[in-house]
């Protein structure tokens, strides 16, 4: 996941290598700003098919890449769990 994750990141930042830092401060370093942010949560939404909306937005929950994985593996179980239903 985190792997994914890192990128998309690269994608949307125009910043390959971000790969290589997934505890990178994406907001302190400016590699995201609200624009980006919202093309990201929509290339992630793509990558893997879960619902992200800017209102659930948690700042912390997206300070670095390691922290959108996390929060991306919870998404999907989520979805995952509720199509078993």
């Amino acid at each position: 996941m985190l792997a994914q994750v890192l990128e998309v990141l690269a994608e949307v930042t125009n910043s390959p290598g971000i790969v290589e830092h997934p505890d990178l401060r994406l907001y302190d370093l400016h590699l995201l700003d609200s624009f980006k942010t919202i093309e990201l949560m929509l290339a992630l939404s793509e990558r893997f098919g879960v619902e992200l909306s800017p209102a659930e937005f948690e700042r912390e929950e997206w300070a670095t890449p390691r922290a959108i994985a996390a929060l991306m593996e919870q998404k999907v179980r989520i979805r995952a769990s509720s199509a078993l239903r």
